[in-house]
């Protein structure tokens, strides 16, 4: 191909046609040929895993001079464990169901009409994420099991980690014999492409941004291409009066400090004001020893390591050993707080009280609401989908975890035997 990277619009243009073509073949690809592909990418990955973690070392090497935090760091670095993570993602969605073709829905009309609602690909997915190679093969890797051709720009410090996961995908669609036009990575990190990305409306089907409120904010305000929302992660913990101590200890533990640069970790602890002066006590004290820095409320503030909250720690992603913690007088009161500062993301309840989880998960309205567990779980693996292409906020067509069902529209298939309408 020639090179186009100076010529940012031909560039982008010409990487959209050829997606487009690659899609409408991928889109009557046999379920074994799909796997096949899958299979195939994750031996790939497998055996240049030496030279994925030496282009990931370039990577961070380029991280640590612009002076990304150690939470953002955590997220690009690859080691040979994580490699193995990657092939294994790829290799779980290789061994799930196609969803292509699946009859959601079917019924028969007095008309003599049999009417069949079939998953079909969307088409072409732009996915426009910050620095995490390993979204470079769940992205690939689920659009492929979906029909879908996708056209991935990974963020800047990660582009000699995603060029060579990239080249294990096309590796893969090569071996299946189909079109490995079908997974393409933008060549350059000129942010110029990423605007043209966002109007390519001719080639593009919809756009899933995987980052940051800043990244999330700009492809919503500039695309003209339809958007899967993936919001910033401002997850809550609520203690309930009726939560148990062990269980509330463990959950906001972890939910904070498994990792902090995710976005199912949590980023406000809330407290039933009845439980302040016990299982609080223990869970903040907990949180310190575990050296998060805690910022509080005036209530909690005689809690002697904490520091006193600012008016901005409330709806923030902290994405470090960081946890706003404040008092709430009831249940309702913490509903309240995640309805104002929360992003529709992940929230968690621990009680022992059934009433009081049924009415956390009825008048919130979050993506992934959970009862006695930890936030980190909003994961699409966790969920059984083998990998995700981000955590959808938003309300239309697709919420939570986007796998490869997910990625997928429907069309409708009418049957008739010389039927014609009165």
């Amino acid at each position: 191909m020639k090179d186009l990277t100076d010529n940012i619009p031909a560039l982008m243009a010409d990487i959209g046609q050829r997606a487009k073509a690659a899609a409408q073949e991928l889109a009557f690809a046999s379920p074994d040929a799909k796997r096949a592909a899958l299979e195939a990418a994750a031996d790939a990955i497998r055996a240049r895993r030496d030279e994925i973690v030496a282009a990931n070392a370039r990577d961070m090497e380029h991280a640590r001079d612009k002076g990304l935090s150690a939470a953002l760091l955590d997220r690009l670095m690859l080691d040979a464990a994580r490699v193995q993570g990657i092939v294994d993602g790829v290799r779980a969605v290789a061994a799930q169901t196609d969803p292509v073709g699946q009859i959601i829905t079917e019924w028969d009309m007095e008309s003599g009409l049999h009417i069949s609602r079939v998953r079909t690909p969307i088409g072409v997915i732009g996915v426009i994420y910050e620095s995490r190679p390993n979204v470079t093969a769940d992205a690939g890797a689920l659009c492929l099991k979906s029909g879908n051709a996708v056209i991935l720009r990974g963020g800047s410090e990660s582009f000699h980690s995603s060029a060579v996961l990239v080249e294990c995908l096309k590796d893969g669609l090569r071996a299946a014999g189909l079109p490995d036009d079908a997974v393409q990575r933008v060549p350059t990190r000129d942010r110029a492409a990423v605007q043209e990305l966002l109007t390519m409306t001719d080639t593009v089907d919809v756009i899933v941004p995987r980052g940051g409120r800043t990244l999330v904010d700009l492809v919503q305000r500039e695309a003209r291409v339809p958007v899967f929302a993936h919001l910033e992660g401002i997850c809550h913990i609520y203690i309930d009066a009726a939560a148990d101590p062990e269980k509330a200890l463990k959950i906001t533990l972890n939910a904070k400090t498994r990792r902090t640069g995710i976005c199912g970790a949590a980023e406000c602890l809330l407290i039933h004001r009845d439980v302040v002066d016990t299982i609080g006590q223990g869970v903040i004290k907990a949180l310190l020893n575990a050296k998060v820095e805690v910022r509080v409320d005036e209530t909690l503030a005689g809690i002697e390591g904490t520091v006193p909250a600012g008016p901005d720690d409330w709806g923030r992603e902290f994405l470090d050993m960081i946890i706003a913690a404040r008092v709430v007088d009831d249940i309702d009161g913490a509903i309240a707080h995640i309805r104002t500062f929360g992003s529709n993301h992940t929230d968690a309840i621990v009680t022992e009280d059934n009433a009081a989880a049924l009415r956390f998960f009825t008048r919130l309205d979050s993506a992934i609401l959970m009862h006695n567990a930890s936030t980190q779980f909003a994961d699409g693996g966790e969920f059984g989908m083998g990998a995700e292409i981000g955590i959808a906020t938003g309300k239309l067509h697709a919420r939570g975890p986007v796998g490869a069902e997910q990625l997928t529209s429907f069309k409708y298939l009418v049957r008739g035997d010389g039927t014609v309408r009165p």
